[in-house]
């Protein structure tokens, strides 16, 4: 049985557990709640294997951020034009973000989301976690050397900014250093390679995260959600879907690259970004194909994808950011001027980082909201759907931080265009094992 399994390919385990997802969901939510309102035992069950799997992606983001960063910025020194590749890469950053902002300013102007919305203004409510320029530029200075910050509720959690500028400063230190850092970055490399067959354990549990995450979606919010801010929800994934479907392809074409080549390449992790709604969860696999795929040098991607995962956000710090804040400012009559919408472009670009790659956009959602004197209450109107439009926001994410390198590469004449013209597409999850440089994944 197993054996059958492991033949039928991830991305289409992944797509039949999200139709038996919706259809669980779908039943969960005909039962309804017991009698006491609490969540039938379908919908609990659903809940817990949903939360058990985005859990497990979790609690490996921390080593993975840490191992990835340093090693990629070792990685650099095999790099001849290292500095002129970072500029490109954050230029292009930049670019498709500006792109992806402008797109959700005029859609949000187009479409009036806060005006065409029959949610109830009870719903409005501060958010648990907020996030402004000063808290944002605070952020940056690390609290310990592990990172652990401590929530409201007296809970332990990691700062993933903080782990980003401390890897960063670890891995500059050791290109400094030289030859005696070589035993530190050689064990570097030995926990990565620990961590992302760690990593790989969870993600072959995707299929079954999928169904949870899905199913538990669809028997807690059902239609009833969407319906009172369909407008809103329809304008979020039309901004989405025009980024990857559309701009995406003709920033492609330019470049005199495929754009059905390079989606068969980079779908297997938008797909898996779609489920677990973490771009740094979905960095293996975001890697992976980048290199296998899509023909991108090894040394750049394996700089560029993890830079990627935790700075270049186009659907959670562009699109959905410039929509919620046009949605606020209707929804509370306030009217916002050209500096206000020239702000919304500059907080997204800029801003992205404090996202940080993890699930969720309400830290960029309320620095917006805070840099617009919009009212954080506003943040409580849109909860009630997050869910269900992170899952899209993080796809467009990942799938841009695929293309950046992707047309980098392209643009540098480092791109190995016979592997991204290649009609040969290996499953990204396949068994694997890690050669000496573990940087490469070897087919067994």
């Amino acid at each position: 049985m197993l054996a059958r399994l492991r033949r039928v390919p991830f991305a289409a385990q992944v797509l039949l557990a999200l139709v038996l997802g919706v259809a669980l969901g779908l039943v969960a939510r005909d039962i309804g709640p017991v009698a006491d309102g609490t969540p039938n035992w379908l919908t609990s069950t659903l809940q817990t294997v949903g939360s058990t799997f985005v859990t497990l992606l979790r609690v490996l983001v921390p080593p993975l951020v840490v191992t990835a960063v340093i090693v990629s910025i070792a990685n650099l020194r095999q790099v001849s034009n290292a500095a002129r590749l970072a500029g490109q890469t954050l230029l292009w950053f930049a670019i498709t973000a500006l792109i992806a902002v402008s797109l959700g300013i005029g859609l949000g102007l187009l479409t009036q989301p806060g005006r065409n919305s029959s949610v109830d203004a009870a719903a409005q409510a501060q958010p648990a976690t907020t996030g402004s320029w000063w808290d944002f530029l605070t952020g940056l200075v690390p609290a310990n050397v592990l990172g652990l910050q401590t929530g409201d509720d007296g809970s332990l959690s990691f700062n993933v900014l903080q782990l980003i500028v401390l890897s960063v400063a670890v891995g500059v230190a050791a290109l400094k250093v030289g030859e005696p850092a070589e035993p530190f970055l050689a064990l570097v490399r030995s926990a990565l390679a620990v961590v992302q067959k760690l990593l790989w354990w969870v993600i072959l549990l995707a299929p079954v995260g999928t169904v949870g995450l899905i199913g538990n979606a669809v028997a807690s919010y059902g239609w009833e959600s969407l319906g009172s801010l369909g407008v809103f929800a329809g304008s979020v994934y039309a901004g989405l879907a025009l980024v990857l479907f559309v701009v995406y392809p003709v920033l492609l074409r330019l470049h005199g690259l495929s754009p059905l080549r390079w989606f068969a390449g980079a779908w297997p992790a938008i797909q898996l970004a779609f489920v677990s709604r973490s771009s740094i969860g979905t960095l293996p696999v975001t890697e992976r194909v980048t290199e296998q795929n899509l023909g991108v040098p090894r040394s750049y991607a394996s700089f560029a994808v993890p830079l990627g995962a935790t700075t270049k956000m186009d659907g959670c710090a562009a699109i959905y950011p410039a929509l919620a804040a046009i949605f606020v400012a209707q929804f509370f009559g306030v009217d916002l001027s050209l500096t206000d919408y020239l702000l919304i472009a500059l907080v997204s670009v800029v801003g992205s980082a404090a996202t940080a790659g993890v699930t969720g956009a309400v830290v960029m959602l309320t620095l917006t909201l805070s840099t617009l004197g919009l009212p954080l209450a506003g943040v409580g109107l849109l909860l009630a759907i997050d869910p269900i439009l992170d899952m899209g926001r993080t796809a467009v994410n990942v799938a841009g931080q695929a293309l950046v390198p992707t047309i980098v590469a392209k643009r540098e004449g480092i791109l190995d265009l016979e592997r991204f013209r290649s009609t040969s597409t290996a499953d990204p999850v396949a068994r694997v094992e890690v050669d000496d440089d573990l940087r490469r994944p070897v087919q067994v």
